[in-house]
């Protein structure tokens, strides 16, 4: 989004034109960064076999899918239904990763009748897999690092107390049992977290995923999770994907030597590639003024945009109504019966009750986490590609609401 003479901006497409057009609340991606993220992830390695495995959760609408394909991304998923959605974009199954967590074996095995790539995080799963399948279905072993990373409690996931994973000290566990039930093991992963800066940390838990490798001899390839860091605030640090592209693939080619063939890297950003590209369109309902904080309520809250309050995440807000107003300080609010507040003493041009407001780095996590609370009806998603804006996603209505309720005849 750029401020021009003519207002601010995607692809020379008119943000305001855009709310006009398609309402408020109004989520609206930009094809461009997407694909520019993409491209500077996976051109930043070199002389290895580097994929990307975009992670759908953190946005899985159809549109924004075909994108990443028609670039050459393959697709990480966490349930049968974002298999079921990555199909629907076109994936072809074995360019589909999948790694649940808790999940029934009953998913595993629909899982396996479509054809994707298994990723088992769980010794009685792995079990049950090598006694039903034994090596005539591959599978990739998560283990568990130990290792704490993440911008967030909720966002650290390879640590000792993590759900995730299966722990490398019980890797002779997993050796026993791949032995015992004869499973062909083609891959091993890790993911320790999200919003990491240090390429240290992908190292060393690179470095454990090596010294396993030798108690499987059929890899085709490694995982490496992903948790690149993207800025919220200006001046944000982020993660120097130039840097770790260099060192992991120095790393990398040096293992592929020790283990005695070229394997596959893979990585699974999520974040990195669409956060940046999605903005969160508002508009003020009203400005109201208490004795010590002006307010700005807004038509729309946490039901929409969650991570405020679920991550305490600082999300970048923007009158693109009065660029060239009067700054004043606000606390933007939602309409939900909750404090759901998106935005605290924020600088911003002076907002007038019926401006629109741009919330930045919304298209991670935002509308995939969104609800009906307090039975809101769930907003449009708009994607702005080759300068022009696409609707992609209709706004709810109140048929949508009740569709699958069933009333008791009293």
């Amino acid at each position: 989004m750029e401020l021009t003479p003519n207002g601010y901006q995607i692809q020379g497409v008119n943000l305001l034109d855009v709310a006009k057009q398609f309402d408020s609340p109004l989520y609206v991606y930009d094809a461009d960064k997407i694909i520019d993220q993409y491209q500077q992830l996976s051109g930043a390695f070199s002389g290895i076999k580097m994929r990307v495995k975009y992670a759908c959760k953190a946005l899985t609408n159809i549109s924004v899918l075909k994108v990443l394909r028609k670039e050459g991304a393959g697709l990480d998923t966490v349930s049968i239904q974002e298999v079921m959605i990555g199909l629907e974009a076109g994936f072809q199954p074995e360019e589909i990763l999948y790694t649940p967590n808790c999940v029934s074996f009953e998913e595993i095995q629909m899982a396996v009748e479509i054809g994707v790539q298994i990723n088992i995080d769980n010794l009685s799963i792995l079990e049950q897999f090598g006694n039903k399948y034994g090596s005539s279905v591959p599978c990739c072993i998560r283990l568990n690092p130990h290792i704490m990373a993440g911008g967030h409690a909720h966002l650290s996931v390879g640590h000792i107390d993590s759900k995730f994973g299966i722990s490398y000290y019980q890797v002779p566990h997993v050796v026993r049992i791949v032995k015992t039930t004869g499973i062909r093991v083609n891959g091993l992963h890790m993911h320790t977290g999200s919003d990491i800066l240090d390429s240290g940390v992908f190292l060393a838990g690179a470095q454990i995923l090596f010294n396993v490798a030798k108690e499987f001899p059929d890899l085709e390839f490694m995982d490496f999770g992903s948790g690149f860091k993207v800025g919220y605030r200006e001046g944000d640090v982020t993660t120097n994907v130039s840097d770790l592209g260099e060192k992991i693939s120095e790393r990398f080619k040096e293992f592929c030597n020790e283990y005695g063939k070229e394997l596959e890297l893979w990585f699974e950003p999520g974040k990195f590639i669409v956060s940046e590209s999605g903005y969160f369109l508002v508009k003020s309902n009203v400005i109201k003024q208490t004795t010590s904080t002006v307010f700005v309520g807004v038509d729309s809250g946490q039901n929409h945009l969650i991570r405020p309050m679920l991550y305490d995440a600082y999300h970048h807000i923007t009158n693109i109504s009065n660029p060239d107003g009067t700054q004043r300080v606000y606390s933007i609010v939602g309409y939900i019966c909750e404090t759901d507040t998106l935005g605290y003493d924020r600088l911003l041009n002076e907002v007038r009750e019926g401006d629109i407001l741009a919330i930045h780095n919304a298209g991670a996590y935002g509308f995939a986490m969104s609800s009906n609370y307090n039975s809101r009806y769930r907003p449009a998603e708009v994607m702005i590609y080759k300068g022009e804006a696409h609707l992609i996603r209709k706004r709810e209505t109140f048929e949508d609401l009740i569709r699958n309720q069933i009333v008791l005849e009293l």
